[in-house]
């Protein structure tokens, strides 16, 4: 006799068990119940209104800010942002760009692969039947959105301060012309987009890092030391040939281009492609370290 045999279940793989919708939600509940990133959110949140508010006390009791152009640096854009709405958001991304923007997607990196080492909870993602890469791609894709919602929450409370002390009339480019809502709005969109795109730079770095290590804070540290280092570098003129392939090169002077009339874009292009590659040589980085990484 013949032995029929019965069928046997399908076997599913590790590629199509687990929807990578169903793992972008669990990764950026963890990421948005977490207190420390709702604390940072809030604290950027606030500072264009911190600005907007100075800048009218500055100009009430003294008669207005005076100052260099908006290149010079931090000090004459905020000179400019006294009764323009329109400068006023972009000024506030100018002056967290060096230092308290990068910390927020640095904290980002480094929560996502060495916070979870450090409290076990990576081991279950690498036993899972999850892919190494569709894991550092949820990972890089909820760096990505804590940058987007940091950048867009500031920019937002940038807008609404400045229209509330300002009005709507108040919408002038550094050359003089007067915009109308909608196309200062699409600008300080153009700003933020470019801001969320060297964010995720900075946190591409940052999850490398996070990759070789099990100590949060030693890949922020890292990351700031690198950013400061980076600064110094930007100053001297012996190195600059290397100047070209520095992350945070013309950050300020990039930012302020979206401010022109016409709207120049040959510094914003630049940064925008030292940026992706930034984030793709990380993240080849950190990929070819989670394929050797039993834990």
């Amino acid at each position: 006799m013949t032995q029929v045999l019965a069928p046997q279940p399908e076997i599913r793989t590790g590629h199509d068990t687990v929807p990578m919708s169903r793992l972008i939600r669990a990764e950026l509940r963890w990421i948005f119940r977490r207190p420390r990133t709702l604390i940072v959110l809030a604290m950027l949140a606030v500072i264009p209104v911190v600005i907007g508010v100075g800048l009218t006390l500055v100009d009430t009791n003294a008669g207005g800010g005076s100052g260099g152009g908006p290149g010079d640096g931090g000090g004459a854009l905020l000179a400019t942002a006294v009764n323009n709405g329109f400068v006023l958001p972009i000024a506030a991304l100018v002056m967290t760009l060096t230092l308290l923007l990068p910390l927020a997607a640095a904290m980002a990196g480094a929560d996502a692969i060495a916070g979870e080492t450090a409290h076990g909870t990576l081991r279950g993602w690498l036993l899972t039947p999850v892919s190494r890469g569709r894991l550092l791609a949820v990972k890089s894709f909820g760096v990505a959105t804590v940058a987007l919602v940091t950048v867009l929450s500031m920019a937002v409370t940038g807008v609404i301060t400045g229209l509330i002390i300002n009005g709507t009339d108040s919408l002038f480019t550094i050359s003089g012309t007067t915009l109308s809502l909608w196309d200062a709005l699409g600008r300080i969109l153009i700003a933020v987009a470019w801001v969320t795109l060297q964010l995720w730079a900075v946190g591409a770095v940052a999850l490398a890092i996070s990759a070789c290590t099990e100590h949060p804070m030693l890949v922020v540290v890292s990351v700031l030391a690198g950013n400061i280092v980076f600064q110094i570098l930007g100053y001297l003129d012996a190195v600059s040939w290397l100047h070209p392939f520095l992350l945070n090169q013309n950050w300020t002077s990039a930012l302020t281009e979206v401010l022109q009339d016409p709207m120049a874009s040959a510094q914003l292009g630049e940064g925008a492609l030292r940026a992706a590659c930034y984030i793709a040589i990380a993240l080849s980085l950190a990929y070819a370290r989670l394929t050797t990484r039993d834990g």
